[in-house]
């Protein structure tokens, strides 16, 4: 009984599982559907660039983000400081134009940009252009906040996220 007092003791003050959750659509901005707009907008807000998140409605792994790292205080804020963002259904119909101003669906968006498993995190520079992309579910907070890092520093133009990672857990 005492060794648990301890641990509870030992995780209040250290701070470990006491981050700040937040609803997780505070991560998403509201999305028009008219991403060359966003673009203009990104570029007036001094935004690096926009983030999509490509998503099922019954993805697990869409899911346990969302659950476990995108309603994070520290993660929504990071990202939100740097990059507009929103979410995309591969299987959506809802009408969007692209970031050259074509109309279309999300479902052929996603397509077009070859987005084949959820979640897909695809970042696209301000004039649209993809920067880099990320599949699948992070393992924690800590990875994707270095991806955010990585984007954001530029360290995506030199090498692959995976070398990226080695690196900094030297």
């Amino acid at each position: 009984m005492l060794r648990w007092f301890f641990v509870v003791l030992l995780l209040f003050f250290s701070g470990s599982g006491m981050a700040e959750t937040r609803d997780v659509q505070g991560f998403f901005d509201q999305n028009l559907g008219d991403f060359k707009t966003e673009l203009a907008s990104a570029r007036k807000e001094g935004k690096m660039g926009i983030l999509l998140m490509y998503e099922l409605e019954d993805c697990p792994f869409c899911h346990r983000m969302k659950e476990t790292v995108l309603n994070q205080s520290e993660v929504q804020d990071y990202y939100r400081k740097r990059f507009f963002i929103f979410s995309v259904d591969i299987n959506g119909d809802n009408p969007l134009v692209d970031f050259s101003g074509k109309e279309t669906t999300e479902k052929k968006f996603a397509a077009e940009q070859r987005v084949r498993a959820t979640p897909v995190f695809g970042f696209y520079d301000l004039d649209g252009k993809p920067m880099t992309r990320f599949t699948g579910a992070s393992k924690d907070v800590n990875e994707f906040m270095l991806l955010g890092r990585y984007v954001a520093e530029g360290i995506w133009k030199t090498m692959p996220f995976a070398r990226y990672k080695l690196q900094v857990a030297k």
